[in-house]
């Protein structure tokens, strides 16, 4: 058995154990896959973290950056209290088209906002309308541009505001300075601009399973944004 796996079937036997799935979270995986979208959205546990961090700090607003088929927004928004809101950032028609259709499905729709459009120019519409600050921000989008999304994401915090960031460690590439991969290039420049943030405390851990090796950052907001 390969290293990749033996890591899907742990992934696998606790996905079932601990019933990290159900069958609106099923079906956002199963129409996404039909309508051609990638299968790169987070791992059934990974979504279940999401979710518990959410709930541990007591989120009534959350900003994700890259909304795909909308199975981490479905857990992301399943964390919120009555009255609790999620807008979602998505550039391509066709996964927001779907990524609706299975939030919908989920009854969601009436607590997820979706913004159609480049993040990097819907961010600055959020900071505008004044729409911060968010208590959790989960960015999960295009890699070259982490450290931009990072920076706009400071702008829509406070004290407080957990910041996470998926797909950080790249296969380990992240090390390698030699590494001419613009999406290794961008979590580089992302890990250089936060080990001089002073308004974050942050960590970034290296993560196994079902999606391969890569990487988490958790950036807590401990200054002014």
């Amino acid at each position: 058995m390969t290293p990749q796996e033996q890591w899907t079937a742990v992934d696998r036997y606790l996905t079932g154990l601990l019933a990290l799935s159900d069958a609106a979270l099923d079906g956002a995986l199963r129409d996404s896959a039909a309508a051609g979208l990638p299968a790169i959205a987070v791992s059934p546990a990974q979504g279940k973290l999401l979710h518990l961090l959410a709930r541990m700090m007591g989120a009534r607003s959350i900003l994700e950056i890259g909304t795909l088929g909308g199975y981490s927004t479905i857990w992301l928004a399943r964390a919120l209290p009555a009255g609790g809101r999620l807008v979602t950032l998505e550039v391509d028609p066709r996964h927001a088209q779907v990524a609706r259709a299975n939030l919908a499905r989920a009854g969601l729709d009436r607590v997820v906002e979706l913004r159609l459009g480049p993040a990097l120019e819907t961010l600055p519409l959020l900071i505008a309308e004044k729409r911060g600050p968010f208590d959790l921000i989960f960015i999960d989008a295009d890699k070259v541009s982490i450290p931009e999304y990072f920076q706009r994401a400071l702008g829509l915090s406070r004290r407080g505001t957990l910041i996470i960031v998926d797909n950080v460690v790249r296969k380990g590439a992240v090390a390698d300075p030699a590494s001419a991969d613009p999406a290794v290039l961008g979590v580089r420049r992302f890990h250089q601009l936060l080990a001089v943030e002073r308004r974050v405390s942050a960590t970034t851990l290296q993560t196994v399973g079902s999606k391969g090796y890569d990487g988490l950052t958790f950036a807590l907001v401990i200054g002014e944004a």
